[in-house]
């Protein structure tokens, strides 16, 4: 009632109000009817209290699947009729197949019972034979006897930014670690494996690495970065990589430490050698030797490389170098198929990549995230559900965006990618929460 009253007391006011100024108490009640609270947050909030804005979802963003959006059924087996028939003559002699196995007709019908014992004979005599072989002894496309297997642990470390995760990548031909120009992309240890032939080569993308003034490493601040340090002795090969351009530009002492200090002393359980990395970027090649001889005397490293990890200059000699080096061991990974734990990481390590690419400054490097949900549906197609953890309501804001935007756009180019590495179906839903 008051309010109203106030009301009524306004309005009387501005038509007793002098003619010249009339026009500023009606934009003065125009003012106060429009007024309303400045809100930070959406106003369209599911049952579960999280606004729509702050959830994305494939299903409501029509993408368009270069492969054909259909599941690939199974091949149905066929059968060889040629080789049907070459069996039977081997094993009927002179009986004939037009749709079932039927005695020639100059077989006497007297002697159709002998035949058939005979012909059930030789087929169970055949079947035993074939169910008593060792299944090794038959071995499909591709597959190797677990004698003849190689395998090679390769442990990639360098100081942040080197391409290690582009190499990774390039090396096992898809993509399984984050990469981007930011530093601190890669924040735990990727698996990538490359198998060709009898031989298994892991691939081991480490955190950056940095060495003090007084030689030793950064402590992990923030935990954003886990310590790659414990792991480095237990690889068969250690590749130490850097940006060679960047060094040629302005060389960082740190950077310079690390790679004598892990070429000071040999280790006889470990071979290491010196990547190069980015020299597609270097106009005058002839740099690259002053480098090579800037680090020549250093005793650990057993071979030198100048390659490009994005581009792929050079990677076939370290490739070919790698598998020279396997020795006799059974794989330790699947040669055919990715376990469910690696496309997990593969589906968290593509959503991180486009959020370091859309997001700035610290806000990315300051989001938990986690994945949720991961389920195969009947139809062949995944859904895989994330979240993005965010500290600060502010923050959150701006990974939402304007009416969603940001983070429809993270969802829509992540689940276009994820389609292309895994060929099926994907159905991301991404939901950004507040801690």
């Amino acid at each position: 009632m008051k309010a109203f009253r106030s009301l009524r007391i306004l309005i009387s006011i501005s038509r007793t109000t002098t003619p010249h100024k009339s026009h500023q108490a009606q934009n003065f009640l125009r003012r106060f009817y429009s007024a309303q609270p400045n809100l930070d947050e959406p106003t369209s909030v599911n049952e579960d209290g999280t606004s729509s804005d702050s959830v994305f979802d494939s299903s409501q963003y029509p993408i368009e699947d270069s492969h054909g959006d259909s599941v690939k059924k199974p091949k149905e087996a066929t059968w060889d009729k040629g080789y049907r028939e070459r069996v039977n003559k081997a094993f009927f002699g002179n009986l004939t197949e037009k749709g079932k196995l039927k005695v020639a007709e100059e077989v006497s019908s007297e002697d159709d019972d002998e035949d058939n014992i005979d012909r059930s004979r030789i087929l169970a005599k055949a079947l035993l034979e074939a169910a008593l072989e060792s299944p090794d002894e038959e071995l499909g496309e591709g597959e190797v006897r677990e004698e003849d297997q190689k395998s090679l642990n390769v442990g990639i470390i360098g100081p942040p930014n080197a391409g290690k995760s582009s190499l990774t990548n390039f090396m096992v031909g898809t993509k399984v670690a984050a990469a981007s120009r930011k530093t601190n992309t890669t924040t735990h240890e990727v698996l990538g494996v490359l198998t060709k032939g009898d031989t298994q080569v892991c691939f081991f993308d480490t955190p950056g690495l940095m060495l003090k003034k007084s030689g030793y490493g950064y402590k992990d601040i923030k935990s954003r970065v886990q310590n790659a340090w414990t792991s480095v002795d237990l690889f068969d090969v250690l590749i130490v990589m850097f940006d060679v351009h960047r060094h040629l530009m302005s060389p960082d002492s740190r950077v310079v430490r690390l790679i004598k200090y892990m070429g000071e002393e040999e280790n006889p359980k470990q071979k290491r050698i010196l990547c190069m990395n980015k020299v597609d970027l270097v106009e005058k090649k002839k740099d690259l030797l002053k480098v090579a001889e800037e680090f020549q005397d250093l005793p650990a490293y057993e071979r030198y490389f100048m390659i490009s990890g994005l581009k792929g200059s050079g990677v076939k000699d370290l490739s070919q170098y790698l598998m020279d080096q396997a020795v006799k061991k059974p794989w330790e990974e699947d040669a055919f198929t990715m376990s469910e734990e690696v496309l997990k990481n593969i589906s968290l390590e593509v959503v991180r990549e486009r959020l370091l690419d859309h997001v700035h400054q610290e806000i990315p490097y300051g989001v938990e995230h986690r994945l949720v949900d991961w389920k195969e549906l009947r139809d062949g197609s995944l859904r895989i559900e994330q979240h993005l953890i965010t500290p600060k309501p502010s923050q959150r804001k701006i990974l939402v965006g304007k009416g969603g935007s940001k983070i429809g756009r993270i969802g829509i180019e992540a689940n276009e990618e994820l389609r292309r590495i895994m060929n099926r179906k994907v159905h991301l839903i991404l939901q950004v929460k507040l801690k």
